[in-house]
């Protein structure tokens, strides 16, 4: 984007929907936390473009659920709970269902193509230990599958889910990497053969696992775990002579039937 913003480099105009999709990524990736503001002169000086794209843009990432406006604070990022936060994976798991079946009936073979091709990546990465590079694979991989599935409402909805998934948790590498990579390869074999009910299943197996694979970004940190406390040091008060027939420690007070008011177990209750 130039710094008019007006004009591309190339002589074009910059589109609300390339300001929308840059500041949606920003949103994605923290450069503008949940609550934060959104102001239209710093957006437009940010990305090189005057305030109508940025203005439609925050309209439409607003639709999107990603932004929110707050009364005398304008445009802000929103703020997902836990509860929408855990509805985003319940979604997702009844549309990728959806999308693996409709791509076992519409994909072409380009669309195949580039599955086995993201497959093998994946499971070449996933035998030597390189799981670090494998979420990349992953997110190529659901997002070629919804391609293939035809339908560009469908595609844009799990695209929209992804990238709400990736903002709100925190993706966890997968326990046995080799098998998520192995289940892919299944899933394509069927979109490949056309079983729309075998990829449906096979896509179910996979979003099933999806909500241990993640962690909200927000969850506060884990407690750490105390140890044993150090009984309390003894005075030489509790070394007093005790009388004849009475248990150590115990006070007078308490042999004789009375209730105490400081008794030495109820400061070890309070401490």
């Amino acid at each position: 984007m130039n710094g008019d913003g007006k004009a591309a480099p190339n002589g074009g105009r910059i589109s609300a929907h390339a300001v929308c999709t840059a500041i949606r990524d920003d949103i994605v990736t923290g450069v503008f936390p949940p609550g934060g503001r959104l102001t239209e002169e710093v957006l437009a000086r940010r990305y090189g473009v005057s305030r109508v794209p940025v203005r439609e843009a925050l309209r439409t990432l607003a639709s999107e659920g990603f932004v929110t406006t707050r009364r005398h604070a304008g445009a802000c990022v929103a703020e997902p709970t836990e509860q929408e936060a855990a509805d985003l994976i319940e979604v997702r798991a009844l549309l990728e269902p959806l999308g693996a079946a409709r791509a076992a009936q519409r994909r072409t073979e380009a669309h195949l193509k580039v599955l086995r091709g993201l497959v093998r990546l994946g499971q070449e990465r996933a035998r030597g230990g390189r799981t670090g590079e494998l979420r990349p694979l992953d997110d190529w991989f659901d997002e070629t599958l919804a391609q293939a599935s035809g339908s560009p409402s469908l595609a844009a909805l799990l695209t929209q889910l992804r990238l709400k998934i990736s903002w709100v948790y925190v993706p966890e590498p997968p326990a046995r990497p080799v098998a998520a990579w192995d289940t892919c390869a299944a899933l394509v074999d069927a979109v490949a053969r056309g079983d729309a009910e075998r990829a449906r299943a096979l896509a179910t197996a996979r979003a099933d696992r999806a909500p241990g694979a993640y962690r909200l970004r927000s969850a506060p940190p884990p407690q750490r775990v105390r140890g044993p406390e150090r009984p309390p040091e003894r005075t030489g008060r509790e070394h007093r002579k005790q009388p004849p027939g009475q248990p150590p420690g115990q006070t007078a007070v308490e042999t004789s039937g009375q209730t105490p008011k400081h008794s030495v177990h109820t400061a070890s209750a309070r401490s």
